[in-house]
């Protein structure tokens, strides 16, 4: 299982028992356990983060509830933890246990082990609790298992405090991905990686079974909306390795 980085497609469709088992597999970096090549994560973390940072604010405060659903265990949510310890905050994590246990303990840090949101106890233990919410690279997962997406986010919005914001992060969208690659950049930027003289195939119109596309994405925002809370498709910087493909939900509680 360890073919190139040159070939992302290893990574594709993978279910929460992938994951469980990638979790101990000592053949794989600890990029490649959370389902990305090498050459998408490493040295790019720190750019991720700060993107994160800047996008949900309960985590520049001071001595809030942050929930990291699915964290798995490269460097990113080690930065969550550092400065969720720093700026007093409890942070709660939910996953797999074989994800949680590349994290250690300490005062502060609470761990719930299992499949959002049915799997664990979070939602009986911090309803409308959760100052800042992060699912980071997870709701690929959620579509790719024939979950409803609609329900894992109404889920996770009852967790939400007053004032509370979620970044459904690093969201793979379809739609976006063809409106790049039929752009000059995009085209130029398949030859590069590729290395062929060849434009990538773009067809507009017709139905993507088993992807995430506008459609998606537009109707988490609208459901959110219905709900009562503000939600809003949002773009990655440009500097972070899927930014022409991937884009950002972001959910705030009035």
């Amino acid at each position: 299982m360890c073919p190139s980085d040159k070939d992302p497609e290893r990574f594709s469709e993978l279910s929460f028992e992938d994951f469980r088992r990638m979790a101990t597999d000592d053949s794989l970096s600890k990029y490649e356990r959370i389902g990305f090549p090498n050459e998408y994560r490493q040295g790019k973390e720190a750019a991720i983060f700060a993107d994160i940072v800047s996008k949900l604010p309960a985590l520049g405060d001071r001595a809030k509830t942050i929930l990291d659903i699915g964290p798995g265990c490269s460097d990113l949510p080690r930065m969550l933890d550092d400065l969720c310890d720093r700026q007093g905050h409890t942070l709660v994590l939910v996953d797999s246990e074989e994800m949680l246990a590349h994290h250690g303990d300490r005062p502060g840090l609470e761990k719930f082990a299992g499949q959002f949101p049915s799997g664990p106890g979070v939602l009986d233990r911090y309803r409308e609790g959760v100052d800042g919410i992060l699912a980071y690279s997870v709701l690929s997962i959620v579509f790719s298992e024939q979950q409803s997406v609609f329900a894992f986010l109404d889920s996770a919005m009852e967790l939400l405090a007053p004032g509370g914001s979620m970044l459904i992060g690093d969201v793979p969208n379809i739609s976006k991905r063809m409106r790049f690659f039929s752009s000059a950049a995009g085209r130029r930027y398949h030859r590069e990686f590729t290395g062929r003289d060849e434009d990538p195939t773009v067809e507009f119109g017709r139905p993507q079974p088993g992807r995430i596309d506008d459609a998606v994405v537009l109707g988490l925002v609208a459901r959110a909306r219905a709900a009562g809370y503000d939600a809003y498709p949002v773009p990655q910087p440009d500097d972070l390795p899927l930014a022409n493909r991937r884009e950002d939900i972001l959910v705030r509680r009035p």
